[in-house]
């Protein structure tokens, strides 16, 4: 999944960064609020943190900005202010939810999590297709009770075609959402992640669950039609 982090701090900045792509998320970043909204509005994002006092445009004016565009990533504010004014305004803005500074990492990341489910309308970490079991959260995934041992890119990967499980996603848009900008990989690269995942998926004899749509990208179901 990938991520845009707007925070003028830039020791915060890349920290949040570090830690989100050590867990498996694709990070864009910027420290201006005039670049922030024009990556936001320049690439799929499926969260965006935003700070709320930014160099050029402030948080709200980005966020408002967003909403009057119809950009439908969720949006996590960070913000120094504890008033309930502020928290106020910002969801009334169209945010989906807020974080006060100082905070642990591991509660961002939680929060993070909890607006890529609903992004998918996941009610669950846990997503299930057959015999295949994927926790989100524990980032573990099982077959038929056995631990399938995913890397971190492999698992972002299955990951995507979960959330959009039954559906075909394509290798543009897989690519988008696990590479950052600053990335520089080979074209042919999701269908070589996509081989690695399907042998480890597949170990043993197991059924396909990763099937390929010629011309369109590649679908996670139970049976291929």
């Amino acid at each position: 999944m990938r991520i845009l982090v707007v925070e003028d701090y830039e020791p915060l900045r890349r920290s949040l960064a570090r830690g989100l792509r050590e867990n498996g998320y694709a990070v864009d970043q910027s420290g201006d609020g005039d670049e922030g909204l024009r990556l936001a509005e320049s690439s799929v994002y499926d969260v965006i943190v935003l700070d709320l006092m930014l160099p050029g445009r402030d948080g709200f004016s980005i966020l408002k900005a967003l909403r009057e565009r119809e950009v439908d990533a969720r949006v996590l504010i960070l913000t120094a202010k504890e008033t309930v004014r502020d928290r106020v305004r910002g969801l009334d803005l169209g945010a989906d939810d807020y974080l006060v500074k100082p905070f642990a990492f591991e509660e961002l990341l939680a929060r993070v999590r909890a607006l890529q489910r609903r992004a998918y309308h996941q009610t669950s970490p846990v997503i299930r297709i057959a015999d295949l079991e994927i926790d989100t959260t524990a980032r573990v995934v099982r077959r038929a009770g056995e631990t399938v041992d995913l890397t971190a890119r492999e698992f972002a990967i299955l990951e995507i075609l979960a959330a959009r499980k039954g559906e075909v996603v394509s290798r543009d848009e897989i690519s988008s959402r696990i590479y950052d900008f600053s990335a520089v990989h080979n074209s042919n690269i999701v269908d070589v992640y996509i081989g690695y995942i399907r042998k480890k998926l597949e170990r043993g004899g197991r059924s396909r669950l990763v099937h390929t749509r010629r011309g369109f990208g590649y679908v996670l179901e139970a049976d291929s039609p």
